[in-house]
């Protein structure tokens, strides 16, 4: 009997000494995020109503506070902070996402993809398994977002490839993919962060660029150019990611609340920012900016750059089993969706 008592002391006394050392949740939790998204955007306009539903519906249990507007830097000085404990996570672009693992960049490679609807089934397929690769680096992969198409922006109008040649052409300095694709063009690209780029086009230092017509528009580049590219690039991609030990001190019930928010909160963000792209884009062109007609020739010159930039970074950025998992997946939606 004594033996028996011993024994579950003991065991009482290990399983108190594992509760002591297991994170705890707690019962108010800020989870603090930066974004280049500006105030007013149809982003934070989302998102702030996203954050402001886990705060009503958890009982103020969880709070999400925005720092919009590039106000903590561009991504890669966020996902810095967000690694010093200063953020507990971020609401970025493929090219923050990358910061935690490259290979999501899989999913916005140049002229991969025909349609928002090839995009959706590809990306809807592989979702769980980068949401796995995330977590395995310490990270909550959240649901997909949207930037939408990326265009070129310019004040002089791009017909041919030696017109991108001759431009001052923005490149986001941590976007890998984009510095390969204009290695393939032969386009000297100006290495800049996000926020640098509105101030560069008013003093001349580029005198192109290149996103959707929605960020074109909330970040105010579409008063510096008068052209835009009626070929897209690519389709730009965005999550949140937040810190796993952040995250956990969220509870359960709690974690399985915001879960369902911010589930039906991207669904909601992905209808609305390609609705107000579509708007964006009337906006631009009522306000000046010509849409430039891409030449057969310039898109012939795009499509191979963009094959061989696929090969090229094949084992860089990502494996050749996570680009044949996109090219397969693409089969599969053509082969159910033959073109008209």
């Amino acid at each position: 009997m004594r033996t028996l008592v011993n024994r579950l002391t003991l065991a009482t006394a290990v399983a108190a000494s594992l509760a002591a050392i297991a994170p705890a949740a707690a019962d108010n939790v800020e989870i603090r995020l930066a974004t280049l998204a500006p105030e007013g955007s149809s982003w934070m306009k989302i998102l702030g109503k996203g954050a402001a539903e886990i705060e009503k519906k958890t009982e103020a249990r969880v709070k999400v506070k925005y720092y919009a507007g590039g106000v903590q830097g561009d991504e890669r000085d966020v996902m810095r902070k967000v690694n010093l404990g200063q953020l507990d996570g971020a609401a970025v672009t493929s090219v923050g996402l990358a910061m935690v693992d490259e290979s999501i960049r899989v999913l916005e490679l140049p002229r991969m993809f025909a349609s928002v609807e090839e995009l959706d089934y590809v990306a809807d397929k592989m979702w769980p398994y980068f949401v796995k690769k995330l977590e395995a680096k310490g990270f909550r992969l959240g649901d997909r977002g949207d930037v939408g198409w990326i265009y070129f922006l310019s004040k002089e109008e791009v017909k041919s490839t030696s017109d991108l040649k001759k431009a001052k052409v923005w490149m986001w300095g941590d976007d890998g993919i984009v510095r390969a694709m204009y290695k393939q063009l032969g386009v000297s690209g100006v290495p800049l962060g996000v926020p640098e780029v509105e101030p560069a086009l008013s003093t001349g230092r580029i005198n192109a660029c290149y996103g959707s017509p929605l960020a074109a528009v909330a970040l105010q580049w579409n008063t510096k150019v008068k052209y835009m590219t009626s070929l897209p690039m690519s389709y730009g991609i965005a999550a949140t990611v937040i810190k796993l030990d952040a995250y956990k001190k969220v509870s359960d019930d709690d974690q399985k609340l915001t879960a369902k928010i911010t589930k039906g909160m991207q669904k909601t963000l992905r209808k609305q920012i390609r609705k107000d792209n579509e708007s964006a884009k009337k906006q631009m062109e009522r306000k000046g900016v010509k849409i430039s007609e891409t030449s057969p020739e310039l898109l012939l010159d795009f499509d191979k750059a963009a094959e061989k930039v696929w090969a090229e970074l094949t084992g860089k950025i990502f494996s050749k089993a996570e680009l044949e998992m996109v090219l397969k997946h693409r089969a599969e939606f053509r082969a159910k969706n033959p073109a008209k």
